[in-house]
């Protein structure tokens, strides 16, 4: 199966317009993506990412409805340890501190509580 980074930008488009959508036909596809390529270039995309192993498709009447085959929190995770590697040599704390530096002026109260909460519980499950 393919990884999130083998992806063309408008594979990954399309795979975006999926995942907020769900299970969608190639004509939605296309309406809801910017700068939309033509209707037979999003079906030719959408077959190749089905022939990727990243979507599934069942018939829907006289359409096709695709769907990705990995939840999108699976995918997201799987494209963050990517990440963490090849920006970050593999260490978590950078990549946490980048985050942090990036959003600083936008945590709200509820969001910093929560980091907390997270780093409580990284700290619990090392002991």
């Amino acid at each position: 199966m393919a990884r999130a980074d083998d992806l063309t930008r408008r594979e990954s488009q399309i795979m975006d317009v999926i995942y907020v959508n769900g299970e969608i036909s190639a004509a939605e596809v296309r309406a809801a993506m910017p700068d939309a390529p033509s209707y037979s270039a999003v079906r030719a995309v959408l077959s190749r990412l089905v022939d990727k192993g990243l979507l599934t498709y069942r018939e829907k009447g006289l359409k096709y409805a695709y769907r990705a085959t990995t939840p999108q929190q699976s995918a997201g995770k799987a494209a963050l340890a990517h990440l963490v590697d090849t920006f970050f040599g593999g260490s978590p704390a950078d990549t946490f501190g980048a985050l942090l530096g990036a959003a600083s002026e936008r945590l709200s109260e509820d969001e910093l509580a929560k980091i907390e909460r997270l780093i409580a519980a990284a700290r619990e499950r090392q002991k």
